[in-house]
Protein backbone atom coordinates (compact mmCIF):
# COMPACT_ATOMS: atom_id res chain seq x y z
CA UNK A 1 0.00 0.00 0.00
CA UNK A 2 1.35 3.57 -0.78
CA UNK A 3 1.02 6.36 1.31
CA UNK A 4 1.27 9.77 0.17
CA UNK A 5 4.47 12.00 1.57
CA UNK A 6 1.78 13.91 3.68
CA UNK A 7 1.65 11.13 5.65
CA UNK A 8 4.87 10.52 6.25
CA UNK A 9 5.52 14.19 6.81
CA UNK A 10 2.83 14.50 10.22
CA UNK A 11 4.96 11.35 11.55
CA UNK A 12 8.30 12.95 11.42
CA UNK A 13 6.88 16.11 12.74
CA UNK A 14 5.20 14.19 15.91
CA UNK A 15 8.52 12.12 16.08
CA UNK A 16 10.39 15.37 16.00
CA UNK A 17 7.97 17.01 19.31
CA UNK A 18 9.10 13.70 20.73
CA UNK A 19 6.74 11.18 19.88
CA UNK A 20 8.30 7.92 19.87
CA UNK A 21 4.85 5.89 19.18
CA UNK A 22 5.23 8.22 15.57
CA UNK A 23 8.87 6.97 14.76
CA UNK A 24 7.58 3.34 14.84
CA UNK A 25 4.77 3.81 12.97
CA UNK A 26 6.88 5.87 10.26
CA UNK A 27 9.30 2.36 9.80
CA UNK A 28 6.71 0.52 7.58
CA UNK A 29 6.01 3.46 5.81
CA UNK A 30 9.77 4.49 4.52
CA UNK A 31 11.04 0.90 4.70
CA UNK A 32 10.30 0.23 1.14
CA UNK A 33 11.86 3.21 -0.21
CA UNK A 34 14.88 2.50 1.89
CA UNK A 35 15.43 -0.80 0.97
CA UNK A 36 14.70 0.04 -2.80
CA UNK A 37 17.98 2.92 -2.46
CA UNK A 38 19.68 -0.03 -0.76
CA UNK A 39 19.48 -2.44 -3.26
CA UNK A 40 20.16 -0.28 -5.98
CA UNK A 41 23.47 0.58 -4.23
CA UNK A 42 24.53 -3.28 -4.13
CA UNK A 43 23.36 -4.68 -7.00
CA UNK A 44 26.57 -4.41 -8.54
CA UNK A 45 28.87 -6.15 -5.81
CA UNK A 46 30.34 -9.36 -5.97
CA UNK A 47 28.19 -12.13 -5.29
CA UNK A 48 30.46 -12.95 -1.90
CA UNK A 49 29.80 -9.21 -0.82
CA UNK A 50 29.63 -8.94 3.31
CA UNK A 51 27.20 -5.64 2.84
CA UNK A 52 23.67 -7.04 2.57
CA UNK A 53 20.58 -4.29 1.83
CA UNK A 54 19.09 -5.46 5.24
CA UNK A 55 21.31 -4.90 7.01
CA UNK A 56 22.50 -1.34 5.34
CA UNK A 57 18.69 -0.24 5.69
CA UNK A 58 18.88 -1.73 9.31
CA UNK A 59 22.10 0.32 9.94
CA UNK A 60 20.71 3.54 8.21
CA UNK A 61 17.36 3.75 10.86
CA UNK A 62 19.16 2.92 13.59
CA UNK A 63 21.64 5.49 12.73
CA UNK A 64 18.45 7.70 12.40
CA UNK A 65 16.94 6.83 15.63
CA UNK A 66 20.48 7.35 17.58
CA UNK A 67 19.93 10.89 16.70
CA UNK A 68 19.81 13.65 19.96
CA UNK A 69 16.86 15.20 19.41
CA UNK A 70 15.94 14.72 15.89
CA UNK A 71 14.31 17.80 13.69
CA UNK A 72 12.43 16.73 10.84
CA UNK A 73 11.02 19.42 8.05
CA UNK A 74 9.58 16.68 6.21
CA UNK A 75 9.74 13.65 3.82
CA UNK A 76 12.35 15.49 1.58
CA UNK A 77 14.44 16.24 4.72
CA UNK A 78 14.29 12.80 6.40
CA UNK A 79 15.74 11.39 3.43
CA UNK A 80 17.92 13.93 2.81
CA UNK A 81 19.84 12.81 5.78
CA UNK A 82 19.37 8.96 5.21
CA UNK A 83 20.98 9.95 1.89
CA UNK A 84 23.91 11.13 3.78
CA UNK A 85 24.10 7.90 6.48
CA UNK A 86 23.88 5.66 3.43
CA UNK A 87 26.97 7.90 1.89
CA UNK A 88 28.94 6.80 5.25
CA UNK A 89 27.89 3.69 5.79
CA UNK A 90 28.63 3.22 2.06
CA UNK A 91 32.57 4.67 2.18
CA UNK A 92 32.97 2.89 5.85
CA UNK A 93 32.44 -0.59 3.70
CA UNK A 94 34.68 0.56 0.81
CA UNK A 95 37.56 1.52 3.00
CA UNK A 96 37.49 -1.86 5.15
CA UNK A 97 37.43 -3.89 1.57
CA UNK A 98 40.43 -1.48 0.21
CA UNK A 99 41.94 -1.64 3.30
CA UNK A 100 41.51 -5.51 2.93
CA UNK A 101 42.46 -5.95 -1.00
CA UNK A 102 45.36 -2.18 -0.91
CA UNK A 103 45.60 -1.56 -4.55
CA UNK A 104 41.97 -3.00 -5.88
CA UNK A 105 41.38 -1.64 -9.37
CA UNK A 106 39.45 1.67 -9.68
CA UNK A 107 36.45 1.43 -12.09
CA UNK A 108 35.14 4.08 -14.29
CA UNK A 109 32.51 6.34 -13.18
CA UNK A 110 29.56 8.19 -14.61
CA UNK A 111 27.20 10.78 -12.47
CA UNK A 112 23.66 10.74 -14.46
CA UNK A 113 20.31 12.67 -13.87
CA UNK A 114 18.43 10.97 -16.48
CA UNK A 115 16.50 9.13 -13.69
CA UNK A 116 14.85 10.16 -9.81
CA UNK A 117 17.60 7.33 -8.39
CA UNK A 118 21.04 7.39 -8.62
CA UNK A 119 21.65 6.07 -12.34
CA UNK A 120 25.36 4.68 -11.97
CA UNK A 121 26.14 1.78 -9.19
CA UNK A 122 29.68 1.01 -10.14
CA UNK A 123 30.98 4.11 -8.86
CA UNK A 124 34.50 4.29 -7.14
CA UNK A 125 32.82 5.46 -3.41
CA UNK A 126 35.87 6.34 -1.97
CA UNK A 127 37.18 8.97 -4.59
CA UNK A 128 33.47 10.38 -4.54
CA UNK A 129 33.55 10.57 -1.28
CA UNK A 130 36.79 12.71 -1.24
CA UNK A 131 36.42 14.57 -4.07
CA UNK A 132 32.78 15.19 -2.53
CA UNK A 133 34.58 16.59 0.54
CA UNK A 134 36.68 18.95 -1.50
CA UNK A 135 33.98 20.11 -3.04
CA UNK A 136 32.04 20.94 0.26
CA UNK A 137 35.55 22.86 0.92
CA UNK A 138 34.86 25.79 -1.32
CA UNK A 139 31.31 24.97 -2.24
CA UNK A 140 28.80 23.15 0.16
CA UNK A 141 25.53 23.60 -1.56
CA UNK A 142 26.50 21.56 -5.15
CA UNK A 143 28.14 19.21 -2.78
CA UNK A 144 24.68 18.82 -0.75
CA UNK A 145 22.96 18.88 -3.88
CA UNK A 146 25.23 15.92 -4.58
CA UNK A 147 24.71 13.91 -2.58
CA UNK A 148 20.98 13.95 -1.74
CA UNK A 149 20.62 13.69 -5.82
CA UNK A 150 23.41 10.45 -5.70
CA UNK A 151 23.23 9.08 -2.80
CA UNK A 152 19.17 9.52 -1.46
CA UNK A 153 17.90 9.91 -5.03
CA UNK A 154 16.20 12.85 -4.61
CA UNK A 155 14.16 15.12 -6.93
CA UNK A 156 15.03 18.65 -7.47
CA UNK A 157 12.43 19.88 -5.78
CA UNK A 158 12.69 17.86 -2.89
CA UNK A 159 16.65 19.09 -2.48
CA UNK A 160 15.36 22.85 -3.45
CA UNK A 161 12.82 22.42 -0.53
CA UNK A 162 15.61 21.41 2.59
CA UNK A 163 17.94 23.60 0.91
CA UNK A 164 15.86 26.75 0.87
CA UNK A 165 16.31 27.48 -2.47
CA UNK A 166 15.03 27.23 -5.84
CA UNK A 167 14.77 24.22 -8.82
CA UNK A 168 16.50 26.01 -11.43
CA UNK A 169 19.47 26.73 -8.87
CA UNK A 170 19.54 22.84 -7.65
CA UNK A 171 19.84 22.08 -11.68
CA UNK A 172 22.53 24.31 -12.25
CA UNK A 173 24.59 23.14 -8.72
CA UNK A 174 24.12 19.64 -9.91
CA UNK A 175 25.11 20.00 -13.89
CA UNK A 176 27.87 22.45 -12.33
CA UNK A 177 29.23 19.84 -9.77
CA UNK A 178 28.76 16.66 -11.88
CA UNK A 179 31.53 18.23 -14.66
CA UNK A 180 33.58 19.50 -11.68
CA UNK A 181 33.40 15.55 -10.19
CA UNK A 182 34.19 14.32 -13.88
CA UNK A 183 37.14 16.41 -14.18
CA UNK A 184 37.97 15.57 -10.69
CA UNK A 185 37.34 12.00 -10.62
CA UNK A 186 39.44 11.62 -13.82
CA UNK A 187 42.20 13.21 -12.43
CA UNK A 188 41.93 16.71 -14.95
CA UNK A 189 42.67 19.91 -13.69
CA UNK A 190 39.98 21.62 -11.72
Amino acid sequence: MKTGPSEVTELLLKWSSGDEKARELLVPLVYDELRRLANFYLQSESPGHTLQSTALVHEVYLRLCQQQDPHWDGRAHFFAVAGKIIRQILVDHARRKSAVKRGGKNRSQSLDESITIPAQSDVDLLLLDESLNQLAAFDPRKSQVVEMRFFAGMAAKDIARVLGTTEATVRRDWNLARAWLFRRMHGEES
